[in-house]
């Protein structure tokens, strides 16, 4: 009974685990997870291996898929709460008359919101020979050539397979 009952709960190990998992996700191997919380650096791979398997522990992978909902909740970011953040830095520098970091994020807050338009001129190849005038009428005649794209119009085209292959035909 006591092996049935050992099957319901998970381990303290199996827990450290599945948190060293997810809280390294991407910086630690399954292994040094596993190494992490306990398990012998000999077996190390074969249990990492087996504590994701949902066959195997099935209550483990369960309490992995958990502990990321949670990350992901708590370190999700949302615009709300982006630019809240950027406020709360804000006021935090002005209130350690750090200017120059108030400045920063409430441009920061600014750009997030959607304010600010950013523009860079890179000049290479032949635009490094025009002026200034002849660069500022170029970059017009690329913004009227591209507005559809640029404003997201759509045009849509249906595609089969049958008149691409026919118009492909007739052109060999």
């Amino acid at each position: 009974m006591s092996s049935m009952t050992q099957d319901k709960k998970l381990t303290e190990m199996q827990m450290k685990f599945a948190y060293e998992l997810v809280t390294n996700e991407g910086r630690k191997t399954g292994a040094e997870c596993a190494i992490a919380a306990g398990y012998s650096s000999n077996a190390a791979i074969v249990a990492a291996s087996k504590l994701q398997n949902p066959k195997t522990y099935p209550l483990v992978v369960a309490y992995i898929g958990k502990l990321r909902d949670e990350f992901q909740k708590k370190y999700d970011i949302t615009f709300e709460r982006h630019i809240s953040e950027l406020a709360k830095l804000r006021d935090s520098a002005r209130e350690n008359k750090a200017w120059s970091a108030a400045v920063n994020a409430e441009v920061a807050r600014g750009k997030a919101a959607g304010l600010y338009v950013e523009q860079k001129i890179i000049r290479t190849g032949k635009l490094e020979d025009l002026s200034s005038d002849q660069l500022e009428k170029k970059m017009k005649e690329i913004i009227q050539d591209y507005s559809p794209i640029l404003e997201g119009k759509v045009e849509e085209v249906s595609y089969s397979p049958e008149s691409s292959s026919e118009s492909s035909s007739q052109q060999s």
